[in-house]
């Protein structure tokens, strides 16, 4: 009889857990009910989202894709402002529905959940030009003389740390960043994407890259997303191969000179 019970009263709690399951409700049906993709973005990663100081307003290659999601669905966006260490937090503690570009990584994808991949980036390091002589490629980086400034809670703040073992990291906080770092003389080199690359070494002529032998840890892009909620997941990830197939990743890319990487 004990057993009897027993039995039945772990039906029970199975049968309630499966209710609960059911019953949570998945972001795609709150985002359409509440009429607001919430986006969360830190703005300042250059060309892909950044805030502009004189309006307020977030412009750059994830902004653009984020307002085109939006208007597919039929609601407003709004970008909640983030910092790559709580990026993640974001997403788990319900702040916003999703991220703008993030690295792919296995220690986030712990927490959270990514879209697919829509763009692949890879590694290259900065220096200041009257500078350059001094490095031709990536060991020369690896030293005990180097001071190599990286941003807190950052996939380059982890890289570096593997890549250049015997040189000292400087880890800054955001809104700082790790290039301004080395504009200031304060650190040798940093690092980046190649995506972002392009656009400092435009905005500031003192910088340049330097012209290392390869390609560092190629790596995808996408947006991060709660992990447990697969209706929201699917619906993204078919919009994403939707927009693949008529252009429109390409469009953009082309807007901010991105460059397709396989």
């Amino acid at each position: 009889m004990k057993n009897l019970v027993k039995s039945f009263n772990i039906a029970i709690v199975i049968i309630t857990i499966s209710f609960e399951a059911i019953s949570v409700e998945s972001r795609l049906n709150t985002v359409l009910s509440s009429g607001i993709l919430r986006v969360g973005t830190t703005g300042d990663w250059n060309p892909m989202s950044i805030k502009d100081p004189a309006s307020n307003e977030y412009k750059g290659f994830d902004i653009d894709i984020a307002k085109e999601l939006a208007k597919d669905m039929g609601v407003k966006v709004e970008f909640v402002p983030t910092e790559w260490k709580t990026i993640v937090a974001g997403i788990t503690s319900n702040k916003y529905d999703i991220s703008t570009s993030a690295s792919l990584n296995a220690k986030r994808a712990l927490s959270a959940g990514y879209t697919d991949s829509y763009l692949n980036y890879y590694q290259v390091p900065l220096t200041l030009k009257k500078n350059l002589l001094k490095f031709n490629d990536w060991e020369d980086l690896n030293s005990e003389n180097i001071n190599f400034a990286v941003t807190l809670g950052t996939v380059q703040e982890q890289m570096a740390k593997e890549f250049f073992p015997n040189s000292k990291i400087i880890s800054v906080e955001a809104p700082a960043r790790d290039f301004q770092e080395v504009l200031s003389g304060r650190a040798d080199a940093s690092m980046t994407s190649n995506i972002e690359a392009a656009a400092l070494i435009e905005q500031y002529e003192e910088l340049t890259i330097i012209p290392v032998s390869e390609q560092r840890r190629p790596t995808p892009l996408a947006w991060l997303i709660p992990q447990n909620d697969q209706v929201w997941i699917n619906y993204i990830n078919h919009w994403i191969k939707l927009k693949k197939s008529q252009g429109y990743f390409d469009k953009i890319m082309s807007k901010y000179n991105l460059q397709k990487i396989n």
